[in-house]
């Protein structure tokens, strides 16, 4: 596992991951009953008369796995994957049950803090597929990344 720092990543860097995660239908039902109780996250029969047409996973599910998706991807900061706050969260196509996700990140900008000059800021665009290769979340966001400290080697 290569830590990456701020030094390290330039907009245009390109990050996946062999990690999958499957949306197994008890757990689409048991995140719905404790964060998000809504009839089209919790019941078959009366989600095929919502917007969505049949049950569909949470988007707050969706983006707990994205999470552990990137934690999981070959993109690890150094400090951890903090985040400083989103510009863009969206959910182009409902997550159903048996699903699988994996996710691909893309830094847009990379800027050292000013007034922290042993970290910085990394915008970056995180994109959530289903099976099929369908987009099903996008997000970006801005983290929190260590600069490479005196006593640190470079990236080989």
């Amino acid at each position: 596992m290569t830590v990456l720092y701020l030094d390290d990543l330039a907009p245009g860097q390109c990050f996946g991951g062999a990690a999958r995660i499957r949306i197994e239908p008890e757990r689409v039902a048991s995140f719905a009953t404790e964060f998000d109780p809504q009839p089209f996250h919790l019941d078959a029969q009366a989600a095929t008369q919502t917007l969505f047409g049949g049950l569909a996973a949470s988007g707050w599910h969706t983006a707990a796995a994205t999470m552990r998706l990137l934690v999981d991807s070959d993109f690890k900061p150094a400090g951890g994957i903090v985040g400083a706050g989103f510009e863009e969260l969206r959910w182009p196509l409902p997550v159903r049950p048996g699903d699988e996700l994996r996710v691909e990140s893309e830094v847009l900008e990379v800027r050292a803090s000013r007034s922290r000059p042993q970290q910085g800021l990394v915008r970056l665009r995180t994109s959530t597929y289903n099976q099929h290769n369908e987009l099903v979340q996008v997000s970006v966001g801005s983290l929190v990344v260590q600069r490479r400290p005196a006593s640190a080697p470079g990236v080989n």
